[in-house]
């Protein structure tokens, strides 16, 4: 897995910095009581697209691990992010009128982790609430190109946020499915090259950057044509689960609040 704490420099500009957050924010936002007033954004990274959901009224609080990314969240948000762990959030229960995460539950190690991550955002969700969350984004990136036709041989781990398996975990909290919706990944096509870049830099988490199979997959890449044009957006795919009426306390953790350096 990427180091997220040494790719929060990089990690705007690579990942189609501000339309991405823009079309981000309003698919989240759109599937929000319009009633919420408090929102928690786990894993808010750099805080580009919790700025957003910010910008649309809600008091907003933003969680991230990585000591890097919620600095400089913090940078935008001063006095609302929090350093803290998905697994175990540093809130009491029902704290928050809805709670997301955006491209969080990929990057888990399987289901036992997605089930405790989907437990604790249920926990600080408040009666009636709404839990919003990305779901299949590894499959959004193929988009039948021929960049695409080339990874196919790869390896590939079971997805530990499929839709099925997340909407699962979410009823063994009681959370009930409410909706959907589907936004585009602006600046996220990819092009040859920098799919190259991404395999030697650890990307794709089960080809070796340095083995074989990463050269054999490098090599089919380089003989494509245009190089440096980019291939279609993904469209990304969010699920929103309803909090049911009333939920039982099982007491929070503590966190520590970050300032902008």
């Amino acid at each position: 897995m990427l180091d997220y704490g040494k790719e929060a420099d990089r990690y705007d500009a690579s990942r189609g910095g501000e339309p991405r957050a823009d079309a981000a924010a309003a698919a989240v936002l759109g599937l929000l009581s319009p009633d919420a007033g408090t929102l928690l954004d786990v894993a808010c990274g750099t805080g580009l697209v919790t700025r957003r959901l910010a910008g649309a009224g809600l008091r907003v609080t933003g969680v991230d691990s990585a000591q890097n990314m919620a600095r400089m969240a913090a940078g935008r948000l001063p006095g609302a992010i929090v350093l803290g762990d998905s697994r175990r959030l540093p809130f009491p229960d029902a704290s928050f009128d809805a709670v997301c995460t955006v491209w969080l539950l990929h990057l888990l190690s399987g289901g036992d982790e997605v089930a405790a991550v989907v437990a604790e955002c249920a926990r600080v969700l408040r009666p009636g609430g709404v839990f919003v969350t990305t779901v299949d984004k590894a499959a959004a990136h193929d988009v039948g190109s021929d960049i695409d036709a080339v990874l196919a041989p790869r390896p590939v781990r079971v997805a530990s946020d499929g839709a099925e398996a997340v909407e699962k975990h979410a009823a063994a909290q009681g959370l009930t499915r409410a909706g959907a919706a589907r936004f585009r990944g602006y600046g996220q096509g990819r092009t040859p090259r920098s799919t190259v870049e991404d395999i030697h830099r650890g990307w794709f988490t089960q080809v070796p950057p340095d083995g074989p199979q990463a050269a054999r997959l490098a090599a089919g890449l380089a003989e494509l044509p245009d190089q440096e044009v980019a291939r279609p957006d993904p469209r990304f795919t969010l699920m929103s689960f309803r909090s049911p009426t009333g939920r039982l306390s099982r007491g929070g953790a503590d966190g520590d609040a970050l300032e902008p350096s």
